[in-house]
Formats: structure tokens, sequence, C-alpha cells
């Protein structure tokens, strides 16, 4: 009984269609930006195809942007962050890296100090390598040594290393940055 009174007080409602559009519209595609985005009515976006669609910036260069100092957690002023600097104004990478790459072996074996590296190498990784200094006694072979630069004032670099038996892989990140190479990655695998 209370059950049918509670219905009975209770509002009524309408339910009503809701229609979506037909076509969505992806507001940076079509011929206001000149681009091309054929993949779209795939995900059922429309390019907008009017004149008063926004107009995004496009670049086909890639920029580096260096990696950033922090000093615990905090960042520093834009004035003292690293500036990237243009390959030609860069140490040239294949002698620069096969130097580098002697001096990281000298430190891991203890025969080179590791503050001798700081200047080249990101405070990140400096604390890596301070760490494994010392640590491998066995002086290994440098096998090849792989260099890619994919965008300007960048090296990717690969270096093949054999100890006794053992072939491992030492791979590291070369960013140009006020006029010098840092090593911004390293990892030995």
């Amino acid at each position: 009984m209370a059950q049918k009174k509670l219905l009975e007080e209770a509002p009524s409602y309408e339910l009503k269609e809701i229609r979506l559009p037909k076509k969505l519209v992806f507001p940076y595609a079509g011929a206001a930006n000149g681009v091309d985005h054929s993949a779209l009515p795939l995900f059922g976006f429309e390019p907008a195809l009017s004149t008063e669609a926004p107009v995004k910036p496009l670049s086909s260069k890639l920029y580096l942007v260096p990696t950033p100092v922090r000093f615990e957690g905090e960042e520093l002023e834009p004035q003292i962050q690293p500036k990237p600097s243009p390959l030609s104004d860069l140490p040239e990478l294949e002698q620069w890296v096969s130097r580098y790459v002697v001096s990281v072996i000298e430190v891991w074996s203890g025969k080179r100090a590791a503050m001798q590296l700081a200047r080249w190498t990101h405070r990140n990784i400096f604390d890596g390598v301070v760490k494994a200094g010392g640590a491998k006694r066995a002086l290994p072979k440098i096998r090849n040594i792989y260099i890619s630069q994919p965008i300007d004032g960048v090296g990717e670099v690969t270096v093949t290393l054999r100890y006794d038996e053992r072939v491992r892989s030492l791979v590291m990140r070369f960013e140009g940055v006020d006029k010098r190479w840092l090593c911004t990655e390293l990892s030995l695998i």
C-alpha cells in the first residue's frame, strides 16, 4: 500500500530522444590548415573545410629541447638552463664520443677520477657513473661504435664492448648544449 502511494506521488518524467550530429568536426584539419587527415573519417571525424577553422601552426622540423637541470626538485631560472647549440658550434661527434667512452670505461675500472667527466655529463647520469666507479676491474675491448644523429644537436650512440667472453652494449645519448656535448643518458646493457 505504501509503495503504491509513493508511486502515485512521484513526479513523472518524459523521455526525449537525443540526436547526436551525424558528423563530428575535427577543427585542425582541412583546407584552412592545408592538412589532409584522410584517416579521420574512419573515426567519425569530418575535417573542417571552412576558412574560419582555427589555424594551428605546423612545423616540419624537430628541435632539441635540452634535458632540464634540477636541484632537489626545483627548476633553475631559464637564464641558467642549458641552451641548445647548432651542430656547427659543437666539436666533431665521432672523435668526442670515442674519447668519452674510453674515459667512462677508465672511471668504471678505477683508473680515472670521475670528476674528469663532470663537465660533459648530466648531473643525474654523473651520479650513476660515480656509484659504478671502480666496480668493474676488467677493462673491456671496444668492438664497435655506432652513432646516429636523429636531429641537429643530438647524438645517439651504441658501443659494443667485449668483457672476456661476454659482449655488452653501452647506450648513450648526447645533447649539444652550451657549445659542448652533454651526456644525458647512459646505460650498460
